[in-house]
């Protein structure tokens, strides 16, 4: 009898926002690591955080000053019925996540902006890498010349584990080459500081740092590399990919 798939087969070069922030700032060992986790994802359902991000997002997009909705979202997560196991640990998980960043939430640390449109969604194509990065919020301002000031807000989170600032700085890049190239021939549109990366664990908001354009860059540098070896990376040993 065949034995059951564990691994599917991703063929052409596909890297999320995430990810890609974690490649720029791993040693080598890690980076063959993560790419090939995702060139060959497992089958098998993974436990995420979904369902927190997008609560947390349209937390703040509510401007909410207190983090009440936060722990009674994860307090009704806790109280859900479960059909199994897995789905019993999701809500647990998500849960949480929501708890974590309400004993860290400050409604001061919110970049100083209000909740724009979002965009629809869209990924990149960087050096033949299709690169879907993880847009959470649109943010803008008006200055006092009246001029319109953009930029995105992306959520991470690890348990216990503070984001490292540097791979916040690389996802917060991403995420300013994204609103350049969505505000078209208004360049000075994107700002650094409306481009921003939300760490839950610890509730601080890591800003696209001044050289975001040359870490951009980098980044497509980076993709053009996996690009070219992405037919040659091997499966996880013992692996079952079904094509």
């Amino acid at each position: 009898m065949p034995e059951n798939p564990t691994h599917r087969l991703v063929k052409s070069p596909k890297v999320n926002g995430r990810y890609l922030a974690d490649y720029m700032d791993a040693s080598e060992r890690t980076k063959r690591t993560i790419i090939r986790g995702c060139k060959f994802p497992p089958i098998a359902k993974l436990l995420q955080h979904q369902h927190a991000k997008g609560f947390i997002a349209n937390f703040l997009r509510n401007g909410s000053d207190a983090p009440d909705p936060l722990h009674e979202e994860a307090e009704r997560l806790r109280e859900m019925m479960a059909d199994t196991d897995f789905d019993r640990n999701l809500f647990d998980l998500n849960a949480d996540v929501l708890d974590a960043y309400a004993e860290v939430f400050d409604p001061e640390k919110f970049p100083k902006a209000e909740i724009a449109p979002m965009p629809d969604p869209f990924t990149l194509d960087m050096a033949g890498v299709e690169v879907k990065p993880d847009l959470r919020l649109a943010l803008q301002r008006t200055t006092k010349t009246n001029r319109l000031r953009t930029g995105f807000l992306s959520i991470r989170y690890a348990k216990g584990k503070p984001l490292s600032e540097d791979v916040g700085k690389w996802q917060s890049s991403l995420l300013f080459a994204c609103r350049k190239m969505l505000d078209g021939d208004d360049q000075k549109a994107a700002e650094h500081k409306l481009c921003v990366t939300l760490d839950a664990a610890t509730g601080e908001f890591i800003e696209a740092p001044g050289d975001a354009v040359s870490r951009f860059a980098n980044m497509e540098a980076a993709c053009q590399s996996i690009a070219e070896r992405w037919d040659s990376i091997e499966p996880p040993p013992n692996a079952i990919v079904k094509e």
